[in-house]
Parts: C-alpha cells; structure tokens; sequence
C-alpha cells in the first residue's frame, strides 16, 4: 500500500464469550485457534485503522494487550505481524442490569433486562486500533444518552413502561467520537454496533432501536441544530463542526435492501450529504450467494456488497450490515470485502458455518492520507 494512503477497516471479529474473563483466558496462551484465525485475517489486510466489534471488554483492558502481543504481533502462516501502539476501549451497555423488566416477561435481572443485550457487563464490547495517534483528550462516549431525548425517537412507548422510557438508553454498547491525528489532520472515527432488528416482536423494539442508534451519527455530523440536542457522557453538548473529517465505522446491523431492518435505516447514513459510500465488495460474496441459495435467492440487494454471512433457510440469509464511511472531504483510493473466492488464498479463513473466524467479513477502505495543518 503507498506511504500516501490509509487503510481503515471494520471487523466483527465474534470474539465474544459466554463468560466474564473467557475472553481474556482464551488470550493468555497463544494457543487459541480462532484468535489465530483472527489475527491472520487483519494481517492480510494490515489496516491503519481497525475497529473490532463483539470484542469482550474488561476494565484492564487485559484482553485488547493479549491479543496484540500474542496473536497480532506473531507471525500466522507466513503473515507479516501487524503493531498497534494506540487502542481506545471503554464501557459498554452491554450486560449493565437497568434494573427494571425491559422485555416484559415478569422477571428481573435477565440478559434482555440490562440496558444492552448481555450476559456480563461489557460482553459484545468494541475496540479501536491504529497505527496512528489518537488524541485521547478529544475522545467522546455517548454511552449513557437516553433514547427518549432523541427528538421524534422511534420509541414504542406503549411497549416500556414510564421507568424504563425514562431510564432506557439509545446505544445498546456505546457510540465513540475517536479523533485520531493523520498526516497532520484530525479524522473523527466514528464507532458504534447497534442492536440487531429481530429477537423481539411486534412491537419492533429492537427494529426501532436500530433505526434510531443509526440515526444518531446522521444527526451527529449534520451538526448545528440538528444535532443540539446530543450530550455525551462528559455533558458537552452538540456535533461535528462543518468540515470536519470522519470515518463512520461498524456493524450496524441494517441492509439497505434485505433483511429485517425498519425502512430506510441503513439509508439515513448512505444518503446523507456528508458522507461518501465507497460499496466495498468482494467476489466470494457472490459465490456465496449463489452457492447457499435459500433466501439469497429472492434478495434485491447487489450480493457483491454483502459483508456477513447469516442462516440462510428461512432468512435473512447473506447482507451488507457491516460499514466504513468516509466523509465528501476524504479521498476514498480503494474498497474492499475479505471474502475470497473458494480456494483463493485466505478462503479457509472465511469459511461457512461453523466459522473458523467470524460470521461476518472485514470490510475495508483506502484513503489518500490528509496533509496540511489541521
């Protein structure tokens, strides 16, 4: 890749665990065979930039350490190891108890109960790697933003009781504001991985979530009055400034065609005047829709751009949910999908199910490195 060029990257890596402290026990040794995988799959493509969702988080953050020094910063099959001196991890919602019966099935205290999906604080967490600065002073966490402050939410206020419109909050893990310093410029990455539309019913509550946690970066970097009603966790108020770089990142869990998503979700994102769609894609994709068939036949989305690969009989089957989108003022040089076709190097890291990595593929885009004074 030239010096000249960035490459930013976006990976639900599904190294999650059932248990609190799996994750970093799995780490400890160099002997996990999908944290080998993994790390294969980011050495291939040696991204600046790398925004690992359903990564566990813990508060020493022993488990981001782990993985960089003993799979990351060791060679797998012949690959070039890959160092992250600057990483950014924090809190989730995830598994953090609200207190009250958010599901409505008469019991406390459940994994559906806490103010994201989880079975133990932090399962499903997120992590920033780069090989550039990042200005940790700049850093914002939306974490504890409620849902019911969004004007116009999608909130099915028939559905929560008064305690939980109240309490419950909009990101079902966090959204981060992680400037980092390149080529002498700020570039805003912007990170998030909303909550699936399903496991739910017809109220649509995670649908709706999805939409709106979605939404919130739409918001986010239109900025001005748009965007006055935001707080972070720190209470500053208000969005991006008008020109400011980013790079929106991470599973969001919508397609803009397929699946169950609520209308038009995915779209707030991919039609806004700011922000630039590069369509990563890959070739594997589409053997793999044409291969599994089911309900990959009947979709309208172009297979070339799907980025996970999902239970296919009786749905959703194969979707682009995964994301990285630069905004008009970045130079977008290269975009991609790792998914290679069947015997092309990597493919084996891919796989089908029971994945030896992932269900989901690294998505990735090249842009011209910005100079200049900021």
């Amino acid at each position: 890749m030239p010096q000249d060029t960035v490459r930013i990257a976006t990976y639900n890596a599904s190294l999650n665990r059932a248990a609190e402290g799996q994750l970093v026990a799995d780490l400890t040794t160099q002997g996990n065979a999908q944290a080998r995988n993994i790390a294969e799959v980011v050495q291939r493509n040696n991204p600046d930039i790398l925004l690992l969702n359903e990564f566990d988080y813990d508060q020493d953050h022993a488990a981001v350490d782990l993985f960089r020094k003993n799979y990351l910063e060791v060679s797998h099959h012949g690959q070039d190891p890959v160092s992250y001196p600057y990483a950014y991890t924090a809190a989730s919602n995830t598994g953090v108890d609200s207190g009250l019966d958010l599901n409505n099935d008469g019991e406390l205290g459940t994994a559906d109960d806490a103010f994201g999906f989880g079975e133990f604080e932090g399962q499903y967490g997120m992590v920033v790697l780069s090989k550039f600065p990042i200005e940790t002073p700049g850093i914002r966490t939306f974490r504890t933003f409620r849902w019911r402050d969004m004007p116009g939410s999608l909130m099915p206020a028939d559905y929560y009781s008064v305690a939980a419109q109240d309490a419950l909050r909009l990101s079902s893990k966090s959204h981060w504001d992680v400037p980092v310093r390149m080529g002498g410029k700020t570039v805003h990455v912007l990170t998030s991985h909303p909550t699936p539309p399903s496991f739910d019913g017809d109220e649509d509550r995670n649908g709706r979530r999805n939409n709106d946690e979605i939404r919130f970066w739409a918001d986010y970097i239109s900025g001005g009055k748009q965007a006055d009603y935001i707080y972070d966790d720190a209470g500053q108020r208000g969005g991006l400034k008008p020109g400011e770089r980013f790079v929106i990142l991470g599973d969001q869990n919508s397609d803009p065609r397929d699946g169950g998503s609520w209308p038009g979700s995915i779209d707030q994102l991919l039609k806004h005047p700011r922000v630039q769609d590069p369509e990563p894609a890959s070739r594997g994709a589409v053997e793999a829709a044409r291969s599994q068939g089911a309900s990959n036949i009947s979709h309208l989305g172009d297979p070339r751009l799907d980025t996970a690969d999902f239970q296919d009989h009786p749905a959703p089957g194969n979707l682009r949910v995964d994301y990285v989108l630069p905004s008009r003022n970045l130079i977008v040089s290269g975009a991609g999908v790792f998914w290679p076709e069947p015997g092309e190097p990597g493919s084996d890291l891919t796989g089908e199910f029971p994945f030896p990595t992932s269900d989901h593929r690294l998505v990735w885009v090249d842009l011209k490195l910005p100079k200049g004074p900021a």
